[in-house]
């Protein structure tokens, strides 16, 4: 009975021990469990956890998918923000300015020695042109105001006119009294006999006594200082404007193209593509001439197109870039001496 008893106690003693230690794990791993996962619980500033969290972000590393995943995530990001750029690149800086800037890469391949052949064919300087042009049949002498009117007037005359008939017109003109004051006070009548026979001479007094009258009380007797308010006057267009600019305010802002310029800008392929119209010449050529050559160009083909590369029956045989001209090159032949000669007379008189 005793050793019954004695039996009993230990192994209750045992079980007790045996209970106690088994509700200690459970509760640890409770406890560990609401600790690390649960939201509500703050974790443990415990040695084991700062190890647990080195360990999450330095010694783990993910599988090799996570790798894949992340590497084409960056790859895609990457190429977005790549996208992003030049997307907000081109919508900054494509407007016209930039396309034209673009198109001025072309440029003509023999255009220079060209060039150089017109300069030798003009160094003379006997062309109509050059002493009947608008800057040297107006009055140096006048005031700057008057001399700015005289140059505007001179190439109001000068449109669908050759030089010799404006030079003649703007001499009659100037022995009446070519100033504002004096053309507002002179009689339709009047103004028409002086500029006769200039082409549409009936449309011109109108143009010019309508011009006159602007100028006079809005620009207090002067001419205006830009394109764009040139060209808002009545007979003046953009070639009158930036040869005005030129040769009354010695500014070049922009490239005067007559039927001279626009005839020889195209028969030597100085444009990418053919132009109709001279405004369009304008833009082709000024897409790609240097600008050092912009003061010289109206002056320098006009002439060459008075004396040589004629509208009718151009001058191929004696010009210099026979060779290297697309229309010298089919335009071969020479005209008889008799023809030759007729000719020299022509110009002589």
């Amino acid at each position: 009975m005793a050793l019954a008893s004695f039996v009993f106690s230990k192994m209750a003693f045992i079980f007790s021990r045996f209970a106690r230690g088994s509700y200690q794990i459970v509760n640890r791993v409770i406890l560990n469990h609401f600790t690390m996962e649960s939201p509500y619980f703050s974790k443990r500033t415990t040695r084991s956890n700062i190890t647990v969290k080195v360990k999450v972000e330095h010694d783990l590393s993910p599988p090799k998918e996570c790798e894949q995943h992340a590497a084409e995530k960056k790859r895609l990001s990457r190429k977005r923000q790549i996208n992003e750029k030049v997307e907000i690149k081109y919508e900054e800086t494509e407007p016209v300015e930039e396309v034209q800037k673009k198109t001025s890469d072309w440029e003509p391949p023999l255009w220079r020695e060209q060039l150089k052949n017109i300069y030798e064919m003009r160094k003379y300087r006997n062309a109509p042109v050059d002493t009947m042009g608008c800057d040297v049949i107006s009055d140096t002498l006048a005031s700057p105001e008057v001399y700015r009117y005289q140059v505007l007037i001179s190439l109001m005359l000068s449109s669908q006119t050759k030089d010799q008939v404006t030079s003649a017109a703007m001499k009659k003109l100037r022995e009446h009294g070519c100033s504002i004051d004096n053309i507002l006070q002179t009689s339709d009548q009047v103004l028409g006999e002086l500029i006769y026979p200039v082409g549409f001479w009936k449309r011109k007094v109108e143009y010019i006594k309508r011009t006159s009258k602007i100028l006079q009380e809005e620009y207090e007797g002067d001419i205006p200082d830009s394109v764009e308010k040139l060209c808002k006057l009545p007979g003046v267009g953009p070639k009158m404007a930036y040869l005005v600019m030129k040769c009354a305010w010695n500014q070049v802002i922009g490239i005067g193209v007559d039927t001279h310029v626009h005839r020889i800008a195209n028969r030597l392929n100085w444009l990418r593509k053919s132009t109709k119209q001279p405004e369009d010449t304008r833009k082709e050529l000024e897409n790609w001439l240097p600008r050092e050559y912009w003061t010289d160009i109206n002056h320098l083909l006009v002439g060459f197109g008075q004396q040589t590369c004629l509208p009718v029956g151009p001058k191929c045989y004696e010009c210099l870039n026979k060779g290297i001209c697309p229309v010298g090159k089919i335009n071969n032949r020479t005209p008889s001496p008799k023809k030759i000669k007729k000719e020299l007379k022509e110009e002589n008189t």
